[in-house]
């Protein structure tokens, strides 16, 4: 555990950026040892009910691979859904009337859609909001998956059709996996980032937001810049940005 212990600690000293509203969701005790660093910035918490229309979260579940890297766990929608069937997604959805914040939304999705019990997991922060392709503004709540062998994934079948992780770092390179789509939206052109994975689940493409999110959390965590260019813009920050010119 001293490669899995390092590793956990370079991602909570990632995840104190300015960029990020580190979430303090009660007495979170140790991640194997190693104590979670939080602030008492509690932002995302106890919304009032007008903000939570059009606004969903996914869990960034972060955990340490057998050569010490970190990977995160992902899914492909049923072919049942009728929004975005067959894409790869992070654990989420949208907010619920009971959902007390952001990270109670996506710990029930986690739970709802693979099984993942939320006293597995350990939330260190949330990102600020994305806006998905159907306007919601979709928080990303990041979490520490400390003892990966106790989780076994249950799939909700009417929602989820595989569960599998990919390497977190592999959202920064440019290389065989990746590629990028210009797209239009509005008469404005953006990004499609897109990344293919090859598991032993099968082979699964990772684009639009999921890949947008895991882009961003991996510089955070990382520190550094992703290897392909960034210069358009992808489809939450060309939202971002025309929300600001009116």
């Amino acid at each position: 555990m001293d490669n899995c212990g390092s590793v956990y600690q370079e991602v909570l000293q990632g995840l104190l950026q300015d960029k990020l509203s580190i979430d303090s969701p009660g007495d979170q005790g140790e991640v194997n040892s190693i104590p979670l660093i939080l602030s008492n910035n509690t932002t995302q918490t106890n919304l009032p009910v007008s903000s939570r229309e059009n606004r969903a979260a996914v869990l960034i579940c972060i955990f340490c691979g057998q050569d010490g890297e970190l990977r995160v766990i992902l899914n492909r929608r049923s072919m049942k859904l009728s929004s975005h069937p067959g894409d790869v997604a992070l654990p989420g959805g949208k907010m619920d009337e009971g959902d007390a914040d952001d990270t109670a939304t996506a710990l029930r999705e986690a739970m709802e859609e693979i099984g993942l019990e939320p006293s597995l997991v350990r939330v260190v922060a949330n990102l600020e909001p994305f806006i998905s392709s159907n306007l919601l503004r979709v928080v990303p709540v990041i979490a520490i998956l400390p003892r990966v062998d106790d989780f076994k994934p249950v799939l909700n079948e009417d929602e989820v059709d595989a569960i599998f992780d990919a390497p977190l770092a592999m959202f920064l390179e440019e290389d065989g996996r990746y590629r990028c789509i210009e797209k239009e939206w509005g008469g404005w052109k953006y990004a499609c980032h897109i990344f293919d994975i090859e598991t032993e689940q099968g082979n699964f493409m990772v684009g639009g937001l999921t890949a947008s999110i895991l882009i961003q959390a991996a510089t955070i965590i990382y520190k550094r810049s992703p290897s392909f260019d960034q210069t358009l813009r992808d489809f939450s920050q060309l939202q971002w940005a025309l929300s600001t010119v009116k």
